[in-house]
């Protein structure tokens, strides 16, 4: 197949309403869950608990002006898989994650093409989502966006794993609980959420818990802060692959081996996308 044949193909496949309104759901779907959540991570300052016996007709004593940060693990990990779980909800079958976009790729679910414009929308939402939390927040609590960074003491190769982790349960529990014989079906949002939460428990100590590129990217470009910032990429990606060879191959075996996976990726690529989308089985819109 030529090139232009090829391109054509492609430009076929995007290009339709139902993907269109798709694309436009993944970004606001990662608007408002990265909206939320990253609002858990930044706390107003504060002047310590009130009692009634303190509350008089004096003024309220000056409230500290330095930032404050979330030091409540289950505080920012409920936000993170609760705000998770209802945008599922709200805006349906999206991804709002490039590694769950990557996994899908992997097992022939997405095209390639599609996939590439889903993870624009990500970042674009993750972008926007940090944009509109630094508007609406004082200037003396802007310092931290809620950016990743490996704790110290931590080792980057020891935040990777930790990142390849957390990735690898959420991913290997989004295929389980969308597979077409999996109870979990109807349930599927509010089990994500809950193995979002259950990563943050885990990863925060270690890198405040990326698992997702676009989360980590979004604060990272408001903040100019990139240090280490390739252990928020290559640690999810790497979990993501992982969880779906293991789902795929067999946990849910699709395939005998790799060779018979490098097969049908060479077929699906190369046949006519346009009877592709006509099969229930393969058409995944976001």
């Amino acid at each position: 197949m030529n090139p232009l044949s090829m391109f054509n193909l492609m430009l076929r496949d995007v290009v339709s309403g139902l993907f269109l309104r798709g694309l436009f759901c993944e970004f606001l779907g990662t608007v408002f869950f990265l909206f939320i959540s990253l609002s858990s991570v930044v706390l107003w300052p504060h002047a310590g608990p009130l009692s009634w016996d303190s509350i008089t007709d004096e003024p309220l004593p000056m409230l500290k002006s330095s930032p404050v940060c979330s030091t409540n693990p289950l505080h920012v990990s409920l936000a993170f898989g609760v705000s998770l779980a209802l945008a599922c909800v709200c805006f349906g079958e999206v991804h709002l994650n490039p590694v769950v976009t990557l996994a899908l790729v992997a097992s022939l679910r997405v095209s390639p093409w599609r996939a590439v414009l889903l993870v624009v929308a990500q970042l674009l939402g993750a972008l926007s989502a940090c944009a509109l939390l630094l508007g609406i927040t004082p200037i003396a609590l802007r310092s931290n966006l809620g950016i990743n960074e490996v704790a110290p003491g931590v080792y980057p190769y020891q935040a990777l794993l930790v990142e390849m982790a957390v990735t690898f349960q959420l991913v290997l529990c989004v295929q389980a609980a969308t597979h077409p014989k999996s109870v979990f079906t109807t349930v599927a949002p509010a089990v994500t959420g809950l193995s979002v939460t259950l990563g943050h428990l885990m990863a925060i100590g270690f890198t405040g818990c990326g698992m997702n590129p676009a989360r980590s990217f979004g604060p990272a470009v408001l903040s100019m802060n990139f240090h280490n910032h390739w252990v928020f990429w290559v640690g999810p990606c790497a979990g993501s692959l992982l969880a779906w060879l293991l789902h795929d191959l067999l946990l849910h075996p699709r395939w005998s081996c790799l060779g018979d996976w490098v097969t049908e990726c060479k077929e699906v690529l190369l046949k006519d996308l346009s009877k592709q989308l006509r099969s229930p089985e393969n058409n995944m819109e976001a």
